[in-house]
């Protein structure tokens, strides 16, 4: 049943004018309200956003320019209207599957994913810059005024993490417009293409951030990383392997307090801290692999 205040938001965006719509909430989205619309002009998807955005480092101006940017390069969907102030973003519909944890491991659609990212990361510019480390940091901050909990022996792993930062930026990469946060749920298989869809993190960034959030949000094996980073490169890439396993390790460290401030804030019925819990759990076990020295050496040392 529609609401009032949702019928008045949908009557101030023309293309969703008249009598003549059908509206059905869409499941899954973990920050915001989405709807399907069905109107006389055609389908479209309807964002509606909480107002707690900014506690997430999410900038509402920069999500609506990034997200016409990447319908520029062709794997996003069109942008139809923004009401900016309201939190309204109003995209095309686009037919498709919506992948799943294990439709990502599939050898032919690793290919997929990582062409579709060759092709956003080759797209205009994002408005915005996105760094995990330091994005890391500012969430952190959050939760510590915010008096938010943090997980056991959460401090503890900082000095690995700025272990991290310190050799990403021996031999930084050429940053470009990346999503920065592609799990299973942002792919649409369509008929002929992989469509992207939800821009509230996208931002120019180390592309092997890209790859290593994808390994990480889809719990892919090694043997599947390295499958993606040679089809994103077009030949096997041992140290950008290990550059995108850290990239992926800082995701989780940092996606946990994501989740730590949505546990403090969200009004939505969703476990949260679990969810938070599963992936700090993860990047606890790749902080104290034997293996985690040879990744920071890998991607330190003259290429």
């Amino acid at each position: 049943m529609l609401t009032a205040d949702l019928t008045a938001l949908l009557d101030r965006v023309p293309a969703l004018g008249g009598t003549e719509r059908e509206v059905s909430p869409l499941p899954g989205g973990l920050t915001n309200r989405n709807y399907k619309v069905t109107a006389p002009g055609g389908c479209y998807v309807v964002r509606i956003s909480s107002r707690t955005s900014d506690l997430l480092a999410i900038d509402r101006e920069a999500e609506y320019r990034n997200s016409v940017a990447a319908a520029v390069s062709g794997v996003a969907p069109k942008v139809v209207d923004y009401l900016p102030g309201l939190g309204v973003l109003v995209i095309d519909w686009v037919d498709g599957h919506t992948l799943t944890n294990a439709d990502m491991n599939g050898p032919q659609n690793l290919a997929r994913i990582a062409r579709a990212c060759r092709r956003l990361h080759a797209g205009p510019r994002f408005v915005n810059d996105f760094d995990m480390c330091r994005i890391q940091r500012q969430y952190l901050a959050t939760v510590t005024r915010q008096g938010f909990r943090l997980p056991d022996r959460y401090l503890d792993f900082m000095p690995a993490a700025d272990r991290i930062r310190q050799a990403l930026a021996v031999h930084p990469l050429p940053t470009v417009p990346c999503h920065n946060d592609l799990l299973a749920a942002n792919f649409i298989a369509g008929s002929h293409q992989l469509w992207l869809i939800d821009y509230e993190y996208a931002g120019n960034n180390d592309p092997c951030f890209e790859l290593g959030n994808i390994w990480s949000e889809a719990a892919m094996e090694v043997d599947a990383l390295e499958e993606l980073v040679a089809d994103y490169f077009g030949a096997a890439r041992p140290d950008m392997v290990a550059r995108a396993r850290l990239q992926g390790l800082m995701s989780k460290y940092g996606w946990m307090l994501w989740a730590a401030i949505q546990d403090g804030i969200s009004t939505l019925d969703f476990d949260f801290w679990t969810w938070g819990m599963e992936k700090y759990d993860r990047a606890v076990a790749e902080f104290r692999a034997p293996g985690f020295d040879s990744l920071l050496d890998a991607i330190a040392s003259p290429g």
